[in-house]
Order: structure tokens, then C-alpha cells, then sequence
């Protein structure tokens, strides 16, 4: 039997939707505190294969999730490139900034990238053998626009200003940098699925602050080139595309990229969703994850309203963004409780 997740990937509307959680190996979890106490810091367990799968299985022993992802970060691809990453306590990450022609012009070549990141395949590889048959592993990346953000700024920001600012000031250095990443995740993308990963997924988080003729060029292009690169290497290989917060642009965004499934936010409704995009293939989202939080009789009916929404196309099951660490691990049994009901 194939897996329920591929055959909602292949456009087959199932009865109960399969399902799994962005950030579903996280600090709500014990267990996954635990682990990373024993690694020591966010980077430690990123890159030490055994820590990096034990955490991405805990949720999956927990929950029977149908899908397990890979534990990484999208940053670790600019690391590989030769920026300096380092995580600031209590305040997220901090790279080394990408400005400049010179700047863009030292970073590595993407061959150079695989000697950093092979302990991210041997993760996978880990993972592929030791996830039960029923279950997916997912593979994915940072979308280029999303990671240049962070090089670009050198951490998160509320608005990607700096990336916008130097789009307007140094189109040529932007658009290298768009460049480089593009054909450098196509690449680690690549070797995640030699590793064993069965589907991959394109995270451009900041997608939502392009605008126009913008999020033509740097977030429908580059996922387009990726995905028909990877496509052509891996005939069959199916992917997700999350360009969070596009709104109206989540229309035809499967059609435009070669997506096999489009992941939505929860700032659009399940119920536009299913008349919008939906039509054009499988759909992933969208209940809210502060839900996951309050809990309640809202959780249940709120779980219940997103999967009746999609019942009538192909649908996974998630989150409309990533489950936060004050979430109740009690609440993640009770949506899927509600969900499989």
C-alpha cells in the first residue's frame, strides 16, 4: 500500500487526510529538550546524525504521525556557502552579511557545500532505515528569497527590509545572491533524496513581503528552477511549496512552480483555500497553531471545520505555521484525535 501521504501528493482524496505538524520535533516536547540538553546547543544537534534523528522520530513515537521531517535548519545551506552562523541566546540566529559584490563573490561554490552538510545526509540516511514503513520522511530547504533575507540582514527581521533595500539599491548583487542559492538548494535538496528523503519541501517563510512583478522573479522563478531540476534528476519526486503569507498568490502557484502541493498559512480560510487552490491539486494546512495552546472544544471544532473544508480533494493535514514551544503536547493527541475522529 502506498503511503497515505504520497497518495494525497498524487492527487487522491482519502477518507481521513493524512497529517503531520511543521516543527513537529520541537521544544513543546520532553523528550526533545532532553535530547537537546544533550547536545549542548541548536548547532550541536543539527549536526550530530544521531541526536538530529532521534529528535525527528520522537514525534512519530509520540503521535504516529504519517510524516517524519528532517531535523535541520534552512540556515545551515548559508553556513555551508561560508557565511558565519551562530545562534544568540534568546534572540534566534545571527549570520555574517552578504552586501556586497565582494561578499557575494567569497562565498564557496555549491560543490563545496556537501563537506559541511553530509552530516545532514547521514541523518536522513538514518532516518530512512529506522522510520516505520508507513511513515514519509520529508527532506527540504530554505526558498531563496527567504534565506537571502537572513544573509542579507544578517538575522530575522520583521519586514525583510534590508533585502528589500538592497533588491532596490544593487539589483545585480541580489539577484547573484538569488542566483548562487537557487542552484546551490537544488543541489543539497538533491542529496537529501539520494539519502533517502521520499518528498521535499520548499520553505519561503518571508514570501508574503513580495510584492508584484518581485514575487514573480525571486519566489515563483526560483521554485519553478528548483523544482524542475530536481524533477529531472529524480523523476516522480513529489514537492511541497510553502510561500507563507501570499494570499491571492497562493492561486496558481502550483501551476506556476510544478508543485505537487501547496502549503497555505492560516491568515487565508480553509473554505477559500478549497474553492482557490485546491482545484489545482493537493493542498496543505491550515488550523491555526495557537489552537494547540488554548485547546479546548475550539481545537476540536476548529480541527474538524479544515479537514471537512479540503474532504473534497487531495489534502494533508498541518499546521498553518510551526507548532509553538507553548503548545500543550496533551492538545497535539486531542486535534488528532478530533482529526481522525
Amino acid at each position: 500500500m502506498t503511503k497515505t501521504i504520497l497518495r494525497a501528493l498524487k492527487g487522491e482524496t482519502l477518507p481521513v487526510p493524512p497529517v503531520w505538524m511543521m516543527r513537529q520535533a520541537g521544544r513543546y516536547l520532553p523528550e526533545y529538550r532532553a535530547t537537546r540538553a544533550v547536545a549542548g546547543d541548536f548547532l550541536s544537534l543539527c549536526y550530530t546524525p544521531d541526536l538530529a534523528a532521534e529528535v525527528t522520530l520522537q514525534p512519530i513515537r509520540r503521535y504516529g504521525f504519517d510524516a517524519a521531517i528532517l531535523f535541520a535548519d534552512i540556515l545551515l545551506l548559508p553556513q555551508a556557502l561560508g557565511a558565519d552562523l551562530w545562534f544568540a541566546a534568546g534572540e534566534g540566529p545571527r549570520l555574517s552579511t552578504v552586501t556586497t559584490a565582494g561578499e557575494l563573490a567569497a562565498l564557496k561554490p555549491k560543490d563545496a557545500i556537501h563537506e559541511t552538510l553530509s552530516p545532514v545526509y547521514e541523518t536522513v540516511r538514518i532516518l530512512a532505515r529506522e522510520l516505520p514503513n508507513e511513515t514519509t520522511l520529508i527532506g527540504f530547504a530554505g526558498a531563496p528569497w527567504t534565506v537571502a533575507t537572513y544573509m542579507i540582514a544578517g538575522r530575522g527581521t520583521p519586514d525583510q527590509g534590508p533585502a528589500h533595500a538592497l533588491k532596490a539599491t544593487d539589483r545585480a548583487t541580489f539577484a547573484g545572491l538569488i542566483e548562487v542559492l537557487t542552484e546551490a538548494t537544488i543541489d543539497y535538496l538533491s542529496a537529501q533524496v539520494e539519502a533517502g528523503a521520499e518528498v521535499v519541501k520548499l520553505f519561503d517563510s518571508w514570501a508574503g513581503s513580495l510584492r508584484g512583478a518581485d514575487f514573480d522573479a525571486f519566489a515563483v522563478a526560483p521554485a519553478k528552477r528548483i523544482i524542475a531540476a530536481l524533477k529531472a534528476r529524480h523523476p516522480g519526486l513529489p514537492v511541497i511549496a510553502f510561500p507563507r503569507e501570499a494570499g491571492e498568490r497562493y492561486i496558481g502557484f502550483a501551476g506556476a512552480t510544478g508543485a505537487d502541493c501547496v502549503a497555505i498559512d492560516n491568515s487565508v480560510g480553509a473554505e477559500w483555500a478549497a474553492a482557490n487552490v485546491q482545484k489545482d491539486g493537493c493542498v496543505q494546512g491550515n488550523l491555526d497553531p495557537a489552537l494547540l495552546v488554548t485547546g479546548g472544544a475550539a481545537l476540536d471544532r476548529e480541527t474538524r471545520r479544515v479537514r471537512d473544508a479540503f474532504a473534497k480533494g487531495p489534502h494533508i493535514f498541518n499546521l498553518g505555521h510551526g507548532i509553538t514551544p507553548d503548545a500543550d503536547p496533551e492538545n497535539v493527541a486531542r486535534m488528532l484525535a478530533a482529526l481522525r475522529g
